[in-house]
């Protein structure tokens, strides 16, 4: 007889199940302690003798065995002595990835499933590889497929020709790694695994002694897994518990579930067993002790509703009642930040309650990691069963900063990543390495990058203080134990520690690169303390859980990886991101030690495994979206859908049934869910759940909607302060009048004009942007190599033309392009577009010469400078350089402007939006231009040389003198008139004033925080 049994929905399983357990020893309490409960996994078994626990209700008992399935081994009591296997030990983990990438060096890649776009030479490249071989051989020991009969018939003739090339590849699954599994004298742990099982299901199959045996909690099994269950479902005093089965679907239904249905796995498992769900036990409710609360009832038998296949719809008409949804709640946030910062207020919220217990359960570690963030600002140390992985470790980061700064050969964004990072010190104290850090950033990694290395490093500081004539690190000093090091003396210091990676040859064994990179990484991590006392870098790096996880796993690395080929060190970046990827660190902090230390004892992160089985009042389902809850189903790299069903491996959509089954449980057996989805992911939008949609047109069919959570207006309250605007007003800064400019430059009025706060941050705070690190050539260098061969050509030529001018200007751009510090792929973009101007240029020029005439003069980049008096608070200079002025033969000036951008609009110009060639023509007339007496201006032109499919572009603004004339005049009265206007003290320096006339670039938006308030009515402003 099978014994099969199920809880009834809306129980807590964990509970229900230790109180029926304690039911059926009488009272006893050493009966109780007799038998064994199996489980799926270890985090199960604590949550079932935490269960034991709670239905005790104080008394002393003896607590039954509770067992996970995986821990079972060949030493195992279950095991009989006499039928203990003599198998070969499992193989380590890492040795096995390291004999399978060298497997695949040795094929050569070429048959991988890149189709054979390249061979694969390089560890980084081998190393995801084998993690790959090594999951489809643990994914088909687990499902009992024999590859190596399975996999010649996995592709038929008419499959493309990449599938057939992936199956020679994976000749090493099924010929070379068999081989030297049988050489070695090792077998695969998930065979090893399976082994064990398939001879505890003949022991248990074979031999009845009458005590208890229950398997709890199992929703899905692979065949050995089914063995166990269907021997312990077999024996006298054996049941196999399920959570969460449906029992009203109807049969035609449950016998063609698809594999995403979340009833799909239970439907599999009860097959196996040979049961029907007529047969399975409802166990109703045992008196329960401190139990999670009450579920409201049909809220379980309402999800199961939702979540019916499609074959199954038709339900959904039968019964348009409402449905329980108390304690059913929605949370929709705009991003993943806002999400997580409005679930920590959530589990914050939850145990203010005395005795009340929370829990976030999500897939999306991205999520855990940033809700564990926040709820730090609580004080409170989430219980985070499910980890954090290795590689995001900050040690682990550290050493992928250390690599990417050397191979880069020390570029500024990798070298400043490595000096900035916590564990860096370099020999001396945080904050003196800190401090040092930002004084070679200033010095010498703004801007251009210097040459690679070390060297290229001191010849730009040799540079720089030729250049300045002072020094980069002036104001360093050793006053105090965090001042900052003179740059010489710091980048000494940095060599020293970066001289095991110096001393490596092109290419070295992976063992000696690891060992270099730890030598250094410990080198910088080595620090003195503010007290004085040096603590070495081991003691450093390899402190904590996250330490010693590494140190073991990179121990490991350097046993196993001596016969891979030779690699060079950027090899590295992406073995140690692959090799660390499937490990996860969980921290062993308790309940006991340092206050900082705690865990609270009331709120938890949990993974969907972790989760399972657990009991708390209030659970919020985060990361509720497609591609994270529910996974995307990836066939992964070796097989197509209908190979892995040819030979018998699971469908992909297996993970996503049981992730469905998890939600569902969540929702049936928790008193109060959040369903949290964020409205954004990565900066794209996210698609919510397909659950999750399905709920609200369930409910909406009803006249129901989910209630919204007002966390999202906690949310937006928690950091405004008291009293501030809403919305936020944009900055309005009234400086008193002596602080306010008094010199300006004629492009600097245009920005007066568009956007007075950036005026007032450079001219009265006096703020200038930093040049970006790495800083590449862009639109600035190429107006500046066209300005300066056009200056060079016109000193020259001023009376005469030349016929063959074109060609003189095209190498000119050459010789001057050639010495430009520019990018040779940009170097060949500019090439002929500088060309191309070059011969529009020749061809404008001659044709202004042929109407205007011969200039008798010609001042190309000319500086001025002319002073406005009579104004209230004081004389006030503009000054201004002008591109070209030509005088005629009548002493006429032509004023003429070079852009390599967009062009101004004429209206906007004569409007007196755009007035700086207007202003100049206004200060050569007050004698504004030291090289050019006073004259009147006759005409006013821009050209625009961007070298495209139109070389340039002629704008003339004002052909007539007496036209420029009453523009100068009116635009100088306007400058005198925003000159006073400013020398009010109530007159505030906005911001952005005028929509639509706001600079194009703008290096103070951020100060001005325009991102907040842009979308604000600004009622005050003029």
């Amino acid at each position: 007889m099978t014994h099969v049994a199920s809880v009834l929905p809306g129980l807590p399983f964990p509970d229900a199940v230790a109180a029926r357990w304690i039911a059926g020893a009488g009272g006893d309490a050493q009966a109780i302690g007799d038998g064994l409960i199996l489980v799926p996994g270890r985090r199960a078994a604590r949550t079932m003798t935490e269960a034991f626990l709670r239905q005790s209700d104080g008394a002393p008992l003896l607590l039954p065995r509770i067992a996970a399935i995986g821990a079972i081994d060949e030493g195992d009591p279950l095991l009989g002595a006499e039928d203990r296997l003599a198998l070969p030990p499992a193989v380590d983990p890492m040795r096995r990835l390291a004999v399978l990438a060298q497997l695949v060096i040795a094929a050569g890649g070429t048959l991988g499933p890149t189709g054979g776009a390249g061979a694969v030479h390089t560890v980084d490249q081998a190393w995801p590889l084998a993690t790959a071989l090594a999951d489809l051989m643990d994914e088909a020991e687990w499902a009992e497929c024999a590859l190596a009969d399975a996999l010649p018939r996995a592709a038929e003739e008419q499959f493309a020709r990449h599938w057939q090339m992936t199956l020679e590849f994976l000749s090493i699954v099924t010929h070379a790694w068999p081989a030297w599994l049988a050489e070695e004298g090792v077998m695969n742990p998930v065979a090893r695994q399976g082994a064990l099982l398939r001879a505890l299901a003949a022991r248990w199959s074979a031999q009845d002694d009458g005590s208890r045996l229950w398997a709890v909690g199992f929703t899905d099994a692979m065949p050995a897994t089914a063995a166990v269950l269907q021997a312990v479902a077999g024996r006298a005093a054996g049941c196999v518990v399920l959570p969460w089965l449906d029992r009203a679907m109807p049969e035609p239904v449950w016998h063609a579930l698809p594999d995403a249905h979340p009833q799909a796995g239970v439907a599999r498992l009860l097959a196996d067993l040979g049961v029907t769900r007529d047969a399975v036990a409802l166990w109703d409710a045992v008196p329960l002790q401190a139990t999670t609360g009450a579920v409201p009832p049909g809220r379980a038998e309402a999800i199961a509703r939702v979540l019916l296949p499609a074959p199954g719809l038709d339900d959904w008409t039968r019964d348009a009642g409402p449905v329980p949804i108390e304690g059913l709640w929605q949370l929709v946030a705009a991003d993943q930040q806002a999400e997580a910062g409005a679930i920590a207020l959530l589990l914050r919220d939850a145990v203010e309650m005395p005795g009340r217990r929370a829990a976030l359960v999500t897939p999306d570690r991205a999520l855990a990691g940033r809700v564990a963030v926040e709820l730090a600002r609580w004080g409170i140390a989430a219980d985070d069963s499910a980890g954090r992985p290795l590689g995001s470790t900050p040690q682990a980061t550290f050493l992928r900063l250390i690599v990417r700064a050397w191979a880069q050969e020390l570029a500024p964004v990798a070298l400043l990543s490595v000096l900035k990072h916590p564990d860096c010190a370099a020999g001396v104290t945080v904050g003196a390495c800190r401090a040092s850090a930002r004084l070679l950033e200033r010095g010498l990694l703004r801007g251009p990058a210097p040459p690679p290395g070390f060297a290229g490093l001191r010849a730009a500081l040799t540079d720089q203080r030729r250049h300045a004539g002072t020094r980069a690190d002036e104001g360093a000093s050793a006053d105090r134990p965090d001042a900052p090091l003179p740059i010489d003396l710091f980048l000494d210091r940095l060599e020293q520690c970066f001289s095991p990676l110096a001393s490596l040859p092109a290419t070295a064994p992976v063992p000696r690169l690891l060992e270099a990179l730890v030598m250094t990484a410990e080198a910088l991590a080595a620090r003195v303390e503010r007290d004085g006392q040096a603590s070495d870098g081991a003691t450093i790096l390899w402190r904590g859980d996250d330490g010693n996880a590494l140190a073991q796993r990179l121990g490991d690395l350097l046993v196993h990886t001596g016969d891979l080929p030779a690699q060079a060190f950027g090899a590295l970046d992406g073995f140690l991101a692959a090799a660390l990827a499937d490990s996860v660190v969980r921290e062993m902090r308790t309940l006991r030690g340092r206050e900082g230390d705690r865990l609270h004892p009331r709120v938890f992160i949990w993974g969907l495994i972790e989760a399972r089985l657990q009991p708390v009042e209030t659970m919020v389902l985060g990361g509720l979206v497609e591609g994270v809850w529910p996974p995307a189903t990836d066939p992964g790299p070796w097989m197509s859908r209908p190979m892995r069903t040819r030979i018998g491996l699971p469908a992909p959509e297996r993970a996503i049934g049981q992730a469905a089954h998890d939600f569902a449980a969540f929702i049936s057996s928790t008193p109060e869910v959040i369903l949290s989805s964020p409205g954004r992911r990565d900066g794209a939008p996210a698609v919510p759940a397909r659950w999750l949609v399905r709920l609200r047109a369930f409910l909406r069919g009803r006249g129901q909607t989910l209630p919204r959570h007002p966390v999202a207006a906690w949310l937006a309250r928690l950091d405004m302060p008291a009293g501030a605007p809403s919305p936020v007003q944009p900055p309005a800064p009234r400086p008193p009048l002596a602080w306010r400019p008094r010199r300006l430059s004629v492009t600097e009025i245009e920005t007066w004009l568009g956007d007075p706060y950036a005026i007032y941050a450079r001219h009265v705070l006096g703020l200038r942007a930093l040049a970006p690190l790495e800083e590449s050539a862009d639109a600035s260098d190429f107006g500046t190599i066209v300005h300066e061969v056009l200056e060079a050509c016109l000193k020259t030529h001023v009376a005469a033309w030349p016929d063959r001018i074109g060609d003189e200007l095209a190498a000119s751009f050459d010789r001057v392009l050639n010495a430009a510090t520019v990018r040779p792929a940009l170097r060949a973009w500019w090439r002929p577009r500088l060309h191309r101007i070059a011969h529009w240029v020749a061809e404008a020029e001659r044709d202004r010469r042929v109407t205007m005439g011969a200039p008798r003069a010609i001042a190309v980049e000319t500086r001025g400078e002319v002073t406005l008096n009579g104004l209230e608070g004081g004389p006030f200079r503009l000054r201004g350089r002008a591109d070209r002025i030509d005088v005629d033969a009548e002493g006429r000036a032509h004023i003429v402007d070079y852009k390599t951008g967009q062009l101004p609009a004429r209206k906007a110009v004569v409007a007196g939006w755009s007035p700086q060639l207007v202003l100049e023509a206004a200060m050569l007339a007050h004698g504004g231009f030291p090289d050019l007496d006073s004259r009147p201006t006759r005409g006013l032109l821009y050209w625009r040389l961007s070298g495209a499919h139109k070389p340039g572009e002629a704008l003339p603004i004002a052909l007539d003198e007496s036209e420029v004339r009453e523009l100068a005049e009116r635009t100088w009265e306007n400058l005198r008139a925003l000159i006073e206007r400013f020398d009010d003290p109530d007159q505030a320096y906005y911001s952005h004033p005028r929509p639509g006339r706001e600079p194009r670039y703008n290096d103070y938006a951020q100060l001005a925080r325009v991102a907040e308030w842009s979308g604000a009515a600004r009622e005050d402003e003029p």
